[in-house]
């Protein structure tokens, strides 16, 4: 197929288009860097509404990942400003480019996150339960919603609610193992909050696996299907490294060092499962969190 990626130069995007072009996918890009563009390379700005609509002719899938990081900085207003348009506009102009094509894809995956669902405690989460509320939780629906107007286009539109994703080389897990590897690691706030997690690995498969299962559509948690506490993540973590995880960092500690930020990503906590992904067939490389530990740290 010929498959249209954004982000493609983020965590789960560079590891997505070395996936995909590895299976023979024709992979073409959007980027905001003139520098950038070329061949298989296109430029876009969502912030202005201007799209090469050549990068979406003859396409099949298009898979949406860009997106302001985050948790780049803190969340001033600016801030926020910058997280929601840099997932709004562009799903929008997307949209909108598409509905100026002739020949349509067939597939949009546009990428969400688990912090739609709010802080929800020890609550089992699936596709089907409801918003929560806040700033992530509003940003991920609205996001949702620009995404779901594809499909009076003729589209099937999924939405990867992901969770946190687990690699050595970006996002969580590697702001933690340093501090883990010299016996300074311990739980987050009270640990009592969920983390919902899935290794990059994982993550990517199950992308790959929403492009080609004509079954799936709508919000599918890109999660594992043990998600755990904080308190059980470091207790895991430091287990696997042989180092005690002892050093608790208390959730006034964490607000006065990420203000709004922490109570958002760090001490809320969302019991997600993937029941979509298990009921359409996935299998998980990674279903549980030592076993993922070990692949990851070797």
């Amino acid at each position: 197929m010929r498959i249209l990626i954004t982000g493609a130069r983020g965590l789960i995007g560079t590891a997505l288009v070395e996936r995909l072009t590895g299976a023979g996918h024709d992979i073409v890009t959007l980027t905001r860097s003139d520098a950038d563009t070329g061949r298989g390379h296109y430029a876009w700005n969502p912030e202005t509404g201007e799209c090469d609509i050549r990068a979406l002719r003859a396409v099949d899938v298009i898979v949406h990942l860009a997106g302001e990081n985050i948790g780049a900085r803190r969340w001033t207003p600016e801030q926020k400003r910058r997280l929601r348009d840099s997932r709004i506009k562009s799903t929008a102009l997307l949209v909108d480019t598409i509905s100026r094509l002739d020949h349509r894809p067939r597939v949009l995956v546009s990428a969400s996150a688990v912090g739609y669902y709010g802080n929800r405690g020890d609550e089992l989460l699936t596709e089907t339960s409801a918003p929560g509320g806040g700033f992530l939780s509003d940003l991920c629906r609205d996001w949702e919603a620009e995404a779901m107007k594809a499909m009076p286009l003729g589209l099937r539109v999924v939405c990867t609610r992901t969770g946190m994703v687990l690699s050595r080389h970006g996002g969580t897990l590697e702001r933690l193992f340093p501090m883990f590897r010299i016996g300074l690691g311990g739980s987050l706030g009270s640990g009592n909050q969920y983390w919902s997690w899935i290794t990059l690995q994982d993550a990517v498969r199950a992308i790959e696996f929403a492009i080609t299962g004509d079954r799936i559509t709508g919000p599918v948690n890109v999660v594992s299907p043990n998600p755990v506490t904080n308190a059980e993540f470091t207790k895991s973590l430091a287990r696997v490294l042989h180092r005690p995880a002892i050093f608790p960092v208390p959730a006034p500690i964490l607000r006065l060092a990420l203000g709004e930020m922490a109570d958002s990503l760090v001490l809320a906590g969302q019991r997600a499962v993937a029941a979509r992904l298990t009921d359409a067939g996935f299998c998980f490389e990674h279903p549980d969190l030592s076993s993922a530990f070990r692949a990851i740290l070797g």
